[in-house]
């Protein structure tokens, strides 16, 4: 960063945000545990006609595939595409060494998920005075302990340490420094935006809004009116303003489980079959973790790829895996008769109790 440490405007000290991305985590373990995957198109899920790719080597994202793309799109895409199964103990494993390398430079630690997280190194453990300097031993060390490639965005908030994440990746790194990062947001389209999605987008644009530097033009009170509580997000990290600190063990607000089915299923008694392997597992991990919650939601995907979600809340925590089950079912059967036939039925819990366990959000496919 400018990264002299000297203090701005009134005398906060600029924040130092390290940013940390695995280079196409899932399948560059495939690559480096299996030789012969080396430099070939890989993508790891199921080839099964309704399987969903859960990551993309970077040969393969070289003809569109991507993450959460359905495997028959993502073959047709590349007819070379090798499908590997995930391994999930495997990256969790790894992600906890890479976890370490974070601790011995700052107990600031906020995890986005098992191969990317945020670091707060204003103070850090070694002192070392520039962060870039400390990213750049932080990636040295994943390389040698792992075999892995990250890249790392450096910056004085977290939004832009995301975005400049992205800057060089593959294998990479970039600083945004404050003097940098108003002119580095205006320039950036709003689909680009970290936070923004595509019907945010959308809208953005169908308000005359394409640019970082469109949103900065409005006032607080428009993007208020337009877009409620996200309105102020969007307005001060349009300015590059992004208070949000690094929040060591963040707590994770959900667990859930999900299933595609092999043929697309629409009788109750079938479907609540499909219920009780993925309440199992979501309770085997409030069991694990003496977890428990409040809010039950159903997600149904319809063989269209239309989603949607129902929930409920009680009063208590959910106490048992037959209440979870009976809370599930009873928002499955308050939708029938169901109007298309579903492809994908998932269970999550949420307004978490918080018995030990400070990772993030989760959702374990089966």
């Amino acid at each position: 960063m400018s990264e002299s440490d000297t203090v701005t405007g009134e005398a906060s000290p600029v924040r130092k945000i390290i940013h940390i991305d695995m280079d196409a985590f899932y399948a560059s373990v495939e690559q480096r545990d299996n030789p012969d995957l080396r430099g070939k198109p890989v993508a790891v899920g199921s080839s099964a006609e309704r399987g969903v790719v859960a990551a993309a080597s970077y040969e393969a994202r070289k003809f569109g595939v991507r993450s959460a793309m359905p495997s028959v799109t993502a073959k047709r895409q590349c007819p070379d595409l090798i499908f590997v199964k995930p391994r999930f103990e495997v990256y969790k494993a790894i992600s906890r060494q890479i976890r370490d390398i974070f601790a011995e430079h700052t107990p600031i630690i906020e995890p986005l998920s098992l191969d990317e997280a945020y670091l707060d190194v204003t103070e850090n453990l070694q002192g070392i005075p520039l962060a870039r300097d400390i990213a750049l031993r932080i990636r040295e060390k994943i390389k040698a302990e792992t075999g892995l490639n990250a890249s790392a965005g450096i910056s004085y908030n977290k939004f832009l340490a995301k975005l400049a994440s992205d800057h060089r990746k593959p294998n990479g790194q970039f600083v945004i420094s404050p003097e940098m990062g108003p002119a580095f947001v205006e320039a950036l389209p709003v689909g680009k935006f970290h936070g923004i999605g595509p019907a945010t987008s959308a809208k953005m644009n169908a308000l005359g809004m394409f640019t970082g530097l469109d949103i900065r033009n409005q006032t607080l009170e428009f993007m208020n009116a337009n877009f409620g509580k996200s309105g102020a997000y969007y307005y001060w990290i349009s300015r590059g303003v992004d208070e949000r600190p690094v929040r060591a063990n963040r707590i994770r607000k959900s667990i859930g489980a999900e299933n595609t089915f092999s043929t697309d299923l629409t009788a109750f008694d079938a479907l609540a079959a499909e219920l009780e392997p993925l309440v199992d597992k979501v309770w085997r991990h409030c069991e694990a973790t003496g977890n428990r919650g409040r809010t039950v939601t159903l997600k149904i995907k319809f063989a269209d790829f239309e989603i949607i979600t129902r929930s409920r809340s009680v009063a208590a925590a959910v106490a048992g895996r037959d209440d979870l089950e009976r809370l599930a079912c009873g928002l499955l059967e308050a939708e029938m008769p169901l109007p298309k036939r579903v492809r994908l039925l998932g269970v999550s819990l949420s307004s978490l109790q918080v018995g030990g366990d400070s990772e993030p959000q989760l959702t374990l496919g089966i």
